[in-house]
């Protein structure tokens, strides 16, 4: 009953969407190009870092949803949709475009590719790890055309994200630069090597140092060997006036026997002799008496000779002395050699002193120079191995070996997305309940009453009569 009564406004939002959906016919079905793309992990992106060896992210072999989506992003960037409307000359087509005739070229192809956006659908597909995009067009070559141009720029987009741009310049640079720097590294340490005359100034340091603690070692005992030389010769100048400068070597003592022997034999005589003489003569007797005489006499004579032996001593250089005074005299000679050997061991210990000193300056220049050289060798070969990895990753974008891959490349659909009877149908459908829900709506905002139930709803009184339409009472 709502539809008959509001049969107007059913029939015109009907017939509007009717009209719509056969205009959408009448111009032309969309056509839709699809292009797949497949986020691998064949190759592992290298960081360019200072490190001998750049970090590799080897536990990342698995792609993400967040690699999926920064994919998805980088098909979505504004600077490959502005490109991918350039080389397929899609500013400027749409309907209104005469009215904005004294637009210019860079903002018409903003308006494009912001068309392009939001006609283009890219999203990850479930589980899996591929991209797809479609777009839709009036013609499905440029549809296909178009998504064969947005996966050639994306792959060179994707290279160019992942791969700085000039790396490879970059490196060859530095190695340039870093041999500059070793051969100018090499000539001043062969300047200062021939300049100081040294050749390794920290191993000459150390055997400077070396010698200088053997010539102090060497000073030091022939100081305590002067010493005591000195000591010994005072010690020696002291003894030697004690000393003899002969010394009794021998000395024999022996009695004279012929003497002893003449005198007991004449001693015997004289016995015998006043023997005889007692016999003839009183003791008394002058010659008894001097016979006693001669005996006494001959007995003193040989106890003086037995009391006074006769006594030979030989003498010779005291060898005390003699030691003493050669010692003195060897002493003195080896005071004065070891005065000398003193004053040359402090006069070669103040040289080589000089010459660590020196030397161990020259070891910290040199080190600093050998520093440096090292420094720019390491550097070289680092910037060497840094050229042939970006070498490498140069040559394998050359050959498309990248992460990402054209699953699924993009052709002409022959048929499209929509029939013309669904179409029909779908515009049919959508027309009835458009027109309905019309109706409906009319139908709710009339505020004139239509039946009797209404006005005793609305107004709580009852109605005596009701009367037709006057059209109605005429035809009646």
């Amino acid at each position: 009953m709502v539809v008959f009564r509001q049969r107007r406004a059913f029939l015109c939002v009907s017939a509007l969407i009717l009209g719509i959906a056969l205009l959408y016919v009448l111009t032309g079905a969309r056509y839709q190009a699809k292009v797949k793309i497949m986020v691998r992990r064949v190759r592992a992106d290298v960081v360019a870092s200072a490190g001998e060896t750049a970090p590799i992210d080897i536990a990342h072999t698995a792609t993400t949803e967040e690699d999926l989506n920064s994919e998805v992003e980088l098909l979505k960037d504004d600077e490959i949709l502005r490109k991918v409307v350039e080389a397929n000359h899609l500013a400027g087509r749409d309907w209104l475009h005469f009215l904005r005739l004294s637009e210019g070229r860079p903002a018409q192809i903003e308006r494009a590719a912001r068309q392009l956006s939001g006609r283009l659908r890219v999203e990850p597909l479930k589980k899996t790890n591929l991209i797809a995009a479609s777009y839709e067009s009036r013609d499905p070559v440029a549809a296909a055309k178009v998504l064969q141009s947005l996966a050639t720029l994306y792959l060179e987009k994707h290279m160019e994200v992942h791969r700085p741009v000039g790396e490879s310049q970059f490196f060859e640079q530095q190695t340039d630069e870093s041999r500059r720097q070793l051969e100018d590294a090499k000539q001043r340490l062969l300047q200062f090597v021939s300049s100081h005359g040294v050749v390794v100034a920290a191993q000459e340091r150390d055997l400077a140092l070396q010698k200088l603690s053997d010539e102090d070692a060497s000073y030091r005992q022939a100081r305590v060997d002067w010493e005591e030389t000195e000591r010994r010769v005072q010690e020696l100048g002291r003894q030697m006036p004690t000393l003899q400068e002969r010394a009794t070597t021998q000395v024999r003592i022996a009695d004279n026997p012929e003497l002893l022997k003449a005198l007991k034999s004449s001693l015997f005589e004289l016995e015998l002799k006043r023997t005889q003489l007692l016999t003839k003569f009183e003791p008394n007797h002058r010659l008894v008496q001097e016979l006693d005489q001669q005996i006494a006499q001959a007995k003193s004579t040989i106890a003086t000779e037995m009391l006074a032996p006769l006594r030979d001593e030989t003498t010779d250089k005291n060898p005390n002395y003699e030691w003493a005074k050669a010692e003195l005299q060897r002493a003195g000679v080896q005071l004065k050699g070891l005065e000398a050997k003193a004053a040359a061991t402090r006069r070669q210990a103040t040289a080589y002193r000089s010459q660590a000193a020196q030397l161990g300056r020259d070891a910290l220049t040199q080190d600093s120079l050998l520093s440096a050289e090292k420094a720019a060798l390491d550097n070289y070969l680092l910037y060497m191995k840094k050229r042939e990895e970006a070498r490498m990753g140069d040559a394998l974008d050359q050959r498309g070996i990248v992460n990402v891959a054209i699953a699924e490349r993009p052709v002409a659909p022959a048929l499209p997305v929509w029939s013309a009877w669904m179409l029909l149908a779908i515009g049919f459908v959508v027309a009835g309940a458009s027109g309905t829900t019309a109706a409906f709506a009319v139908d709710y905002l009339d505020p004139a009453f239509r039946t009797p139930d209404e006005v005793l709803a609305y107004l709580n009184a009852p109605v005596l009569a009701s009367l037709p339409k006057p059209n109605k009472l005429l035809s009646a």
